[in-house]
């Protein structure tokens, strides 16, 4: 039976085994963020709280990150994958026997998150880079545009079950169904026969490679542009997730459950703009994509900010998720396409510093100015200071094709 465009790469069988066994994990994945955000809110009623172990879990990604690059190109990434995820395993395991047998502490979240981040700085480079190993070049744009896809189809249905979970049954199970999900990803990595990439050793130290990785995205401007534009969107938009536990109970009423529907709405967002990526052809015009979206996105943070109705909040949320998504998406295609191989786990490296590394600074930040100025003012100013940075890469775009170009077409070249 022929796929139809937006789904053809999934002829590949390692993607198939990859994807199923993902979606599986990150809907256990998005059920622990949101329980997790929730028990902490529910011992401390903080925001300052709430943005320090965001902070905590997510800043080790930005420290840890270029290593993780350098051993997803020194290694073997599927073993490096299946390793990550056997560890984020445990950690799961262990905060839900700490939660369900009631002696869990805030500094038990801070240390298990903490643990977790540091596991992901090594996991998401690995796992970023995996996908280009099981698929052909041609097919690298649908390959990451369906990960995201499968990304965000989790998003909708693992908060929306988490919060009807924290409401009913308490956190604890949140995070014992997160623990079980990631079997499934396990055995379809170990069931998979990736064999494309060959590590090559390289003669000098490890520092030495994690420095000729940097090199690399600081000498071509197209990829250092949309890496600060990312770092920026991150920094003052993603907080949002952060401070929605705040939106759910005293701005808009909802509760527990209201969160997870909050977050599931956004969730569909996202996953409609990873859909329309993936029914794109090519990566022409995926540029101009980045800075329109980096925009709306920062348009429509201001807008749910001012919003007091709860179905209204919803429904800003999906172009929230939408343009978000649009934004990461694009900008993780044109960097994975531009950069050559056996430097694709460093590159990559750097873009996890600015997606998942930046993000805790932010939640950090967030959560001081939420505690001094609310949550809607903080949604709101991260949104102008998006507006701004949208402008700014959007008028320096076009200056940066040709140079864009060259280096998609070097990468064809060294595949």
């Amino acid at each position: 039976m022929k796929l139809p465009a937006t789904l053809r790469t999934l002829r590949y069988r390692n993607l198939r085994l990859f994807f199923s066994g993902q979606l599986v994990s990150l809907v256990g994945t998005w059920m622990q963020n949101v329980a997790q955000a929730w028990l902490v809110y529910r011992l401390t009623g903080s925001s300052v709280l709430l943005g320090m172990v965001a902070f905590a879990g997510q800043i080790p990604v930005f420290v840890a990150s270029p290593l993780g690059g350098m051993v997803a190109d020194r290694f073997r990434r599927h073993r490096v994958v299946i390793a990550t995820q056997t560890a984020s395993m445990l950690l799961a395991f262990a905060l839900a026997v700490l939660t369900l047998t009631g002696t869990v502490r805030i500094w038990h979240i801070f240390v298990l998150a903490a643990l977790l981040g540091v596991v992901n700085a090594f996991d998401i480079p690995a796992r970023q880079a995996l996908i280009v190993d099981m698929v052909s070049r041609d097919d690298l744009m649908n390959a990451i545009a369906l990960n995201s896809s499968m990304f965000n189809a989790s998003r909708v249905l693992g908060p929306a079950v988490a919060g009807l979970l924290v409401a009913t049954i308490g956190e604890g199970w949140c995070f014992f169904a997160n623990g079980v999900s990631y079997v499934a990803v396990i055995v379809g990595l170990l069931f998979m026969n990736v064999a494309a990439h060959k590590p090559v050793k390289q003669p000098g130290t490890p520092l030495a490679e994690v420095i000729e990785g940097f090199r690399f995205v600081i000498g071509n401007p197209p990829i250092h542009y949309l890496l600060i534009l990312l770092g920026i969107v991150s920094l003052t938009g993603m907080p949002i997730s952060v401070l929605m536990p705040i939106f759910a109970d005293r701005i808009l009423h909802g509760g527990a459950k209201g969160l997870g529907i909050l977050m599931g709405v956004s969730g569909i967002g996202a996953l409609a703009g990873a859909l329309l990526l993936a029914s794109r052809q090519s990566v022409k015009g995926l540029g101009r994509w980045v800075a329109l979206a980096a925009g709306a996105f920062g348009v429509s943070l201001i807008v749910f900010a001012v919003s007091r109705s709860f179905r209204l909040s919803c429904a800003l949320l999906l172009p929230v998720g939408f343009t978000m998504m649009v934004e990461m998406g694009s900008s993780n295609t044109l960097i994975q396409t531009m950069s050559p191989d056996h430097l694709r786990g460093r590159v990559m490296s750097v873009y996890s510093m600015m997606f998942m590394g930046m993000a805790p600074i932010g939640a950090l930040l967030a959560g001081v100015a939420a505690g001094r100025w609310g949550a809607p003012a903080t949604v709101a100013g991260g949104g102008g200071v998006c507006i701004a940075a949208a402008a700014v890469f959007g008028l320096r775009w076009p200056n940066l094709r040709a140079g864009a170009r060259e280096l998609i077409a070097a990468a064809q070249t060294t595949k």
